[in-house]
């Protein structure tokens, strides 16, 4: 819905709050996964003195996004709310407060954060919406959402549990390109952790990643499933061009910017790694691939001699409840190489609970590190006994 301005008088309409709405509406239905009410009707129904929960009832909407603004000084404060319509709850609510120097870099910057958080908030409150929902009533929206819900455990059981509601969503809608692309990461997940024999599961990967495509070549999330099954196959070129695409379609896709993190912080560029990292982070403060988003900062401080800073992003990152096994052991060899060992030692007994026989060629067989920083790793490891 249109924001209200409350810096200007009552009834007058253009300004900044009126660009704010376009800004959102248009970035919110790059996203592909949502159904989008057009702007004319959404304004048309606010200058009929609509508000927010009749207009969410009158158009058969599932949320309604609706807010205000005011300038103060030199500064811009926008109060943004996410309301569920069918209960008229408030899924996520905060106040973004912005320096106010450049009208155009402030409402992008806004609209932004905005549209990154509407998009992570709705998927999280579907997530728990499907997990309620029985099997067997499941449709194609529900049991992709129920495949997210398990996919962000982070564990082999829970990977084969997204797998089977993936594969339930394409059945019921051969058209679903988000759904082959969560399938396409489970495929993915079990390459990259060794769970299964490597090989089939990179095909797998790849090919349900071009069937996303196929089903929508416009969806973020389809060019991202793909550069992560080309990152798999050794082709960093191509897997880095198939990210780019997806964060020039959608550039709040936070995903589609830690994965570019993700590829630059073993061979790239390590300082574009950091940013991106950043910018992720900045976009979806509370993402479940959080672990991932820090550990990406820490490879790359790795690799540009920050060893000491390095350590401090590591343990951040395996604090996240879903780290998996090689969040840890970057951790464990982050603090070794920095001389913190009993730090690094303390790590040891979640490693081996996590996988028994886990050594420093478990992580390396996983990444795509040059020959120096997987020297350092070897080292770092070879300290506290997984070498």
């Amino acid at each position: 819905m249109p924001f209200v301005d409350r810096s200007v008088q009552a009834g007058v309409r253009g300004g900044l709050a009126d660009g704010l709405a376009f800004d959102v509406i248009a970035r919110l239905a790059k996203l592909r996964s949502l159904f989008v009410i057009a702007q004319g009707t959404v304004f048309a129904l606010d200058q009929r003195s609509v508000g927010p929960e009749e207009a969410g009832r009158a158009l058969n909407v599932d949320y309604v996004v609706s807010g205000s603004l005011r300038r103060h000084g030199q500064r811009l404060a926008v109060d943004v709310q996410l309301v569920d319509s069918r209960t008229a709850r408030i899924v996520w609510a905060d106040v973004l407060d912005h320096p106010f120097e450049d009208a155009l870099l402030t409402l992008d910057e806004i609209g932004n954060r905005i549209v990154a958080s509407v998009d992570i908030e709705i998927e999280a409150a579907e997530r728990n919406r499907a997990i309620l929902t029985p099997p067997n009533s499941l449709d194609a929206w529900q049991a992709h959402h129920r495949g997210l819900w398990h996919m962000y455990r982070f564990n082999r059981t829970d990977n084969e549990q997204a797998r089977h509601f993936f594969e339930m969503a394409v059945r019921l809608d051969p058209t679903f390109s988000r759904a082959y692309a969560g399938l396409s990461f489970t495929h993915w997940q079990t390459a990259f952790q060794r769970w299964d024999e490597q090989g089939d599961a990179i095909d797998r990967a790849f090919d349900t990643a071009g069937q996303s495509l196929i089903a929508d070549d416009r969806d973020p999330a389809a060019h991202w499933a793909m550069g992560r099954a080309l990152w798999l196959r050794g082709s960093q070129d191509q897997s880095v061009s198939e990210l780019r695409i997806a964060v020039d379609l959608s550039p709040n896709f936070a995903l589609g910017h830690y994965t570019l993190g993700f590829v630059d912080c073993q061979m790239g560029d390590a300082q574009a790694a950091i940013g991106a990292s950043d910018h992720s982070r900045h976009l979806s403060p509370f993402d479940p691939l959080l672990f991932g988003m820090l550990a990406v900062r820490a490879l790359a401080l790795v690799r540009l001699g920050r060893i000491d800073e390095a350590a401090g992003w590591a343990i951040k990152a395996a604090a996240r409840p879903n780290a998996h096994v090689h969040i840890l052991a970057i951790a464990a060899c982050c603090l070794s190489l920095a001389g913190r060992t009993d730090e690094a030692l303390g790590f040891l007994p979640a490693i081996r609970k996590a996988q028994a026989t886990y050594r420093v060629d478990d992580f390396l067989a996983s990444f795509r590190l040059e020959p120096d920083t997987q020297a350092l790793f070897r080292e770092g490891a070879r300290r506290i006994g997984i070498g």
